[in-house]
Parts: structure tokens; C-alpha cells; sequence
């Protein structure tokens, strides 16, 4: 019986998980819980798995909680904010952690996590994007498992060979190819985008998102982000990844070898399949999802990422190959731009234009420690609202 613990439960990540583990009552036990806001979502997560600890980020919404659970005496202990979170990642009882916390809040309780030598399994990239080597220097140093819960990052853990963490040129591998669907406007004409609503960005063809991140797949940002964490998850040089245009998301990404041959893995689009994976792992177990149909999917499409329409993936491979400091710059003024975005106050060309001149304005050095990280993205963010009154 493994306790699971996880950050971000009333989220989409978080609602698969559950709904896996709930599926397998007899090898997981919810032990800890966390969410934003959504008191209603985790109230009613409380009453059906009993967690020792139930977490809301909000004060508010914590105090509201803790009041319902108390009425209902359901036994549940509630905390809030960071601390809140830490104990929910770090909670005595997990012997796993989901990280689903959307952007680089989850980065400390997922840390915290780390370093206690759990097994992490991450959905929150932005912890590898903002702090990817103090991150994987902690997981080793403690030893702590990390397995990729991102469709692509799972697909590629599942295509590489045994002892991979050697170096991938030890195990023959040649390239990893991240695919992906090219969002909602991979078709649209160019013109067209600077008029794109909200609510048409977060309308994606193929996955069930949150805002931000059906957002960032609009952009490509998110495909630029998941580059970086594929970068540390897999110790890969930038030159080794590479990204491909698959519209249909059935491949979810592949892994080229040195002697031609080429492993994808497959699979409709739908996060209970790595989720499972990664919760079984090594083993497998049953994920709720329905068997792929070849003959229904009928043809596979490929093509190149046109980096004039999704400048932002550019500037992730930018700031992948500068190193240092830059991908955490490129992560917080990413999160400025996107939350005004879909406030209504930013056109949608605008997100890459307030990006880049961030990274423009900031310089990239070396962080010698999570405080050093920290302060970087504070300062970072406080540019990239300086770049939006420019763009606005």
C-alpha cells in the first residue's frame, strides 16, 4: 500500500490521479491533498478519500475549508499557503508525490519533496525549468525517483533503454523527438492571431487543460518548456531534442538511436495513461483509458514547427542553450505575460513579444542557489510588468 500525496488535486492533474488510484484501492491510500481555491472540489475530494491533510493555498479558501470539514466531522486536517503545501509534499505518510501545481509555486513544496528522497512524480515542469540542476542534484543526492508525468516526457522515459542516466550517448541514443499538436492556430493565418480570445486559446483539438497551459500549447511555449525539462530529466544537450509537429497527439513523443531505429510510444490523448505508468512503475496496471484503434486513427501527420508562428518556441531554445539563469527568466515573464492575457489586457502575439524583450533585459548568470533562483524570477517578473505597459 503506497500513500499518495498531491499537489494541485482539484486540477486536471490532479482528477486523473484520482481517478487511477481510485481504481486500485488496494495499492493506494490518498494521504495528503492539495488545491489553489477550489474549496467545493477539495471538500468534496475530502468526504471520498478521508486524507490526513487537506492544504489550500488560499487563506481564505483554507478557512472555508476547514470549517466545512469541521461541520461534516470528517477528521481532516487543513492548512494554508506555502507552508500548507510543504506539508502536504513532505507529509510522513506519502511515499509518492504528484506535482501538479501549475507554474513556479510548486517549485519550493515540490523541492521539499525532493530532498526528503520520495518518489516525485512530476507534472509541475517548471521545477526543472527554474531550478533543473539544483533540482537533480538534490534527486540524486537523496535519492529520490523522479518520473515524468508530462505525456511526452513519460513517452520518451518509456523509449529509453535501462541506464539511460549514464549518458544517452553511452546507450546509443541519437536524438529525442518531442512531438506535438501545434495547438488551436497551427493553421490560422498569421494575420488572424493577433485577435485571438481567451477562449478561443484555451480551446485545444486533442487534451482536456487548464487555462494557462492550453495557453502555453497555444504559443508553443509549453512545447519550449517541456524541451528544457527534457533537458535535465534526460541529461540531454539542446542539440539532442527536437520537436515535431504531430497533430494528431497519438504518438506522444520518440526516442532516435544511432543504428536508424526509431522507438515512439502510443496512445490516445488522455494523462491517466502516464499516470498510471508512473504510479506502477516498474509494473503496470490498468489506467481507466480505452485501447488505441489503428484503423480508426487511420494516418499519422508530421511536420517541422513554424518558429514564425510560435516564436516562443524559439525562445525557449534560446534560453536553453544560454544556460544559467534564462530559463528561469523566460518561465516568469512567461507567466506574467499569459495571466494578462487571459485577464483580457494583452493581445495573444503579445505574450512572445513581452517574453523576449525580458530576456533581453535581464541578465543571465549562474544560480548558486535556490534563494539566487528565487530572486531572479521575482526580478524577472517585475521587468516583464515593466514590458506590458510597453505592449499594451
Amino acid at each position: 500500500m503506497r500513500g499518495v500525496a498531491i499537489l494541485g488535486s482539484t486540477g486536471s492533474i490532479g482528477l486523473s490521479t484520482l481517478d487511477v488510484v481510485a481504481r486500485h484501492p488496494e495499492r493506494y491510500r490518498v494521504v495528503a491533498l492539495s488545491a489553489h481555491r477550489d474549496v467545493q472540489g477539495m471538500l468534496t475530494q475530502c468526504r471520498r478519500f478521508r486524507p490526513g491533510l487537506a492544504a489550500m493555498a488560499d487563506p481564505a479558501a483554507a478557512t472555508a475549508l476547514a470549517q466545512a470539514v469541521a461541520a461534516e466531522g470528517l477528521g481532516v486536517e487543513v492548512m494554508a499557503g506555502a507552508a500548507g503545501l510543504e506539508a502536504v509534499a513532505t507529509h510522513p505518510d506519502a511515499t509518492d508525490l504528484m506535482a501538479a501545481i501549475v507554474g513556479a509555486a510548486g517549485v519550493l513544496p515540490t523541492l521539499a519533496a525532493v530532498r526528503l528522497g520520495r518518489r516525485i512524480l512530476l507534472a509541475n515542469k517548471e521545477a526543472l525549468v527554474v531550478s533543473g540542476a539544483l533540482f537533480m542534484a538534490a534527486a540524486q543526492a537523496s535519492g529520490a525517483q523522479i518520473l515524468p508525468i508530462d505525456s511526452e516526457h513519460n513517452a520518451v522515459f518509456q523509449c529509453l533503454p535501462p541506464g539511460f542516466a549514464d549518458g544517452l550517448d553511452r546507450v546509443g541514443v541519437e536524438q529525442i523527438l518531442l512531438t506535438a499538436s501545434g495547438g488551436p492556430f497551427r493553421n490560422r493565418p498569421l494575420a488572424e492571431l493577433q485577435d485571438v480570445t481567451p477562449a478561443q486559446a484555451c480551446a485545444h483539438p486533442n487534451w482536456e487543460m487548464g487555462r494557462k497551459i492550453s495557453v502555453d500549447s497555444a504559443t508553443m511555449m509549453n512545447k519550449g518548456l517541456e524541451v528544457i525539462e527534457a533537458r535535465w530529466l534526460f541529461d540531454a544537450r539542446p542539440d539532442q531534442i527536437q520537436v515535431v509537429v504531430h497533430p494528431q497527439s497519438v504518438i506522444h513523443s520518440m526516442v532516435q538511436y544511432v543504428d536508424g531505429s526509431v522507438l515512439a510510444q502510443l496512445g490516445n490523448p488522455d494523462m491517466r495513461t502516464p499516470i498510471a505508468h508512473a504510479l506502477a512503475w516498474p509494473q503496470r496496471h490498468s489506467s481507466g483509458v480505452a485501447a488505441l484503434n489503428l484503423f480508426e486513427i487511420a494516418r499519422l501527420d508530421f511536420e517541422p514547427p513554424d518558429l514564425a508562428r510560435f516564436p516562443c518556441l524559439r525562445l525557449a531554445f534560446e534560453a536553453v542553450t544560454a544556460g544559467g539563469t534564462a530559463p528561469a527568466v523566460l518561465n516568469a515573464a512567461n507567466e506574467v505575460a499569459v495571466a494578462r492575457f487571459l485577464s483580457g489586457d494583452l493581445a495573444f502575439t503579445a505574450i512572445a513579444e513581452v517574453v523576449e524583450r525580458t530576456l533581453d533585459s535581464v541578465e543571465h548568470g549562474a544560480a548558486d542557489s535556490l534563494d539566487d533562483l528565487l530572486a531572479v524570477d521575482e526580478h524577472a517578473r517585475g521587468i516583464a510588468e515593466q514590458q506590458l505597459r510597453r505592449a499594451v
